[in-house]
């Protein structure tokens, strides 16, 4: 079932760098795919205001995150803090201390069901479906992945610049947000002679948050419902 007032797009997010061929990088740029809800056209970018910041800002989810080559998640009300977070954790890895189902299953615990669903089970299908986007058109594809482990590479993703916000159609509780923002990818690899060769590629990449009551918290965490959460991350720059 699509998204309250969605329509289908095809929508690519480029995530270049990820293999060396004869010395030269290889751009790599993911399928396109369809997509389940898209900003309306006719709102201009705005900054987030409803919420403020809450006591928690400074925690995080899992301390130990940042051990394994990951973006801690942060404990926050605040959309601008969060999606920070959320879009540099999309492309942060290190294959020297995690495998790419490890890295997968951590950034699927960010997730949280679409409240403009009424059914739970229409929202529970709904985050399957966002969580299967986000392998198969956002992240390093499997074997581009292997070809980085092969040489102990990295990437550390940043944002650069504002985020630019966007309303989230049919979304009466206001809670929710579509970000967008520049990031710069910076892949560091062994070149095979003992030392790292290091590069970087840009692109301009969006993530759907929820900040509100309806947020459900990861288990065993300092989270709690208002905290903001992961509704879907986006192919493409979704642009006011």
């Amino acid at each position: 079932m699509a998204a309250p007032g969605a329509r289908r797009n095809g929508l690519v997010w480029a995530i270049v760098g990820a293999a060396v061929l004869l010395g030269g990088v290889v751009a790599i740029i993911i399928a396109s795919i369809g997509t389940h809800a898209t900003p309306d056209p006719t709102h201009s970018a705005t900054s987030p205001s409803s919420h403020a910041p809450s006591p928690s800002d400074s925690a995080v989810v899992d301390p130990g995150a940042a051990d394994k080559g990951w973006v801690a998640e942060p404990v926050t009300t605040d959309p601008s803090t969060y999606m920070t977070a959320a879009l540099e954790a999309a492309g942060t890895f290190d294959t020297t201390k995690s495998s790419r189902d490890q890295w997968l299953a951590y950034l699927d615990t960010w997730f949280t069901p679409d409240t403009r669903y009424s059914s739970k089970a229409d929202q529970q299908a709904a985050m399957q479906r966002s969580k299967l986007e986000l392998r198969q058109g956002v992240v390093l594809p499997d074997s581009d992945w292997e070809s980085l482990a092969g040489e102990d590479g990295r990437v550390a993703t940043t944002i650069t610049g504002s985020i630019t916000f966007v309303p989230v159609t049919e979304d009466p509780s206001g809670d929710m947000r579509i970000g967008t923002a520049n990031v710069t990818l910076k892949y560091t690899r062994s070149d095979g002679s003992g030392g790292e060769t290091s590069y970087e590629d840009h692109a301009r990449v969006s993530v759907q948050v929820l900040c509100g009551p309806g947020s459900v918290p990861t288990p065993d965490s300092s989270q709690r419902a208002g905290d903001c959460k992961v509704v879907r991350y986006f192919t493409q720059a979704m642009e006011p």
